[in-house]
């Protein structure tokens, strides 16, 4: 790369007073990765007092590589960039003077009147919602399984588009919906749950639209429904799947129309709320065998959002026993010996986060001397089949159908190879 191809020092000067004005932090780097200047909010949010990083390496100084991220095994935002001449977004895990955080980091090439990619400006914004570090409370983790989730929730969630979690039960989907609506343009309204495994045709429309005193037995009072609640804020159906067909058709008036009424209720009224859903159910197959309606699915799935299994996210295991302990208001000495770590790590953990939780905290109660030891965890292999011997058409059938989790992992539960897995599947209609 010759000088011209580089930014001079006019330009950076030039260019860095006018991002000075900006108050998220922003760095201008050249085309061979050396940071050239930094705004103000930069300095101050991720300077190291005492450690220059100007004329320095960007992967040196976000994440102490000695190479580009790409060949350190991540996506290089600028080597995209460089190639594509255009913007590109990525949420990686950066070393600030608070410890590791999780930065959305957006990198746009700066262009000159010959179209050459001359350089580059940097917006960085630390991800609040989300922990790269052991906490007490909220989303936690390091892993590439569970970095790709949060990058995509950063995306959605300034837009008001419809966002379906998907995910097997356990894998933390409400603390996802939580970061979603603390991170969006709702943040300051009410973040409202409804829970709707388990509720009958006429709790769901009691829960969800309210109901007129003496609308039924028992309604001494006028409620306000949940609907009318999350007005102004977030709306969010856990198990979606779980909702009567008969109340689904108005639901979906209520989410396109905003429109509602009570039960025993004759005026019709308005909320304006942000929908996110939730659930570990096939809905695709539900579509297909009639049991959840398909205009209602195509509403809800504007941005579906798959959560991984905590058997994707082996890597975080640590990290979040250390959290659990520390939200567990136990002993603050309790430690757990590398023994059980690994014995956590090697386990497939079907009911993910929730199990682990379960795990760590009935493990507590035996360590008395302060330290949570293999025998302690109680960790019992799961009885899922590990081959497909015993398990004829039917039984492959119905358990392919009340399996949650992607084809890969549904093959490893069975013990077969993914191609024997579609082969079945397709040999009972289900592929």
């Amino acid at each position: 790369m010759t000088d011209h191809h580089l930014l001079q020092a006019p330009e950076v000067r030039a260019l860095i007073s006018y991002l000075d004005h900006e108050t998220a932090p922003m760095i201008v780097m050249n085309t061979a990765y050396e940071i050239l200047a930094a705004n103000t909010a930069y300095e101050r949010q991720f300077a190291v007092a005492g450690k220059p990083y100007l004329g320095h390496k960007c992967y040196a100084i976000s994440h102490r590589f000695s190479v580009p991220c790409d060949q350190a095994g991540e996506h290089c935002p600028l080597q995209s960039a460089l190639a594509s001449k255009a913007p590109d977004r990525v949420l990686h895990i950066h070393h600030t003077p608070r410890g590791p955080e999780h930065v959305d980091v957006e990198l746009r090439p700066i262009i000159d009147a010959s179209h050459r990619v001359i350089g580059f400006v940097e917006r960085l914004q630390t991800v609040r919602q989300a922990s790269a570090r052991a906490r007490g409370s909220g989303l936690v983790g390091q892993s590439p399984a569970f970095n790709r989730a949060l990058g995509e929730l950063q995306r959605v969630a300034k837009s008001e588009l419809p966002v379906l979690l998907l995910g097997e039960s356990g894998t933390g989907k409400e603390l996802f919906a939580r970061a979603l609506h603390e991170t969006s343009l709702r943040a300051s309204g009410p973040f409202v749950v409804v829970d709707c495994s388990g509720l009958t045709e006429t709790l769901f429309e009691s829960e969800v639209f309210g109901y007129e005193k003496g609308a039924f037995t028992g309604a001494l009072a006028r409620k306000a429904g949940l609907a009318e609640t999350a007005n102004g804020g977030t709306l969010f159906l856990d198990e979606i799947g779980d909702v009567p067909l008969s109340m689904q058709v108005k639901l979906l008036r209520l989410i396109e129309s905003g429109t509602y009424r009570r039960v025993g209720g004759l005026e019709t009224l308005q909320t304006n709320f942000r929908l996110v859903t939730a659930t570990h159910k096939p809905l695709e197959r539900m579509v297909a065998d009639g049991q959840f309606r398909q205009d209602l699915y195509y509403r809800i799935a504007a941005f579906p959002l798959r959560l991984p299994p905590l058997r994707e996210r082996s890597g975080d295991i640590a990290l979040l026993v250390e959290s659990l302990l520390q939200r567990s208001g136990g002993n603050a000495t309790q430690r757990i010996s590398p023994e059980a770590l690994t014995a956590l790590g090697q386990y497939p953990w079907p009911g993910n986060i929730r199990e682990l939780r379960n795990v760590i905290e009935r493990a507590r109660l035996f360590a008395d001397d302060g330290e949570i030891k293999v025998a302690h965890l109680g960790l019992v292999a799961p009885a899922v089949p590990h081959s497909a011997a015993p398990l004829d058409a039917a039984g492959f059938a119905e358990f392919a159908r009340t399996f949650a989790g992607t084809r890969k992992a549904l093959a490893a539960a069975l013990g077969m190879s993914e191609r024997t897995v579609y082969r079945r599947l397709k040999q009972a209609g289900l592929a």
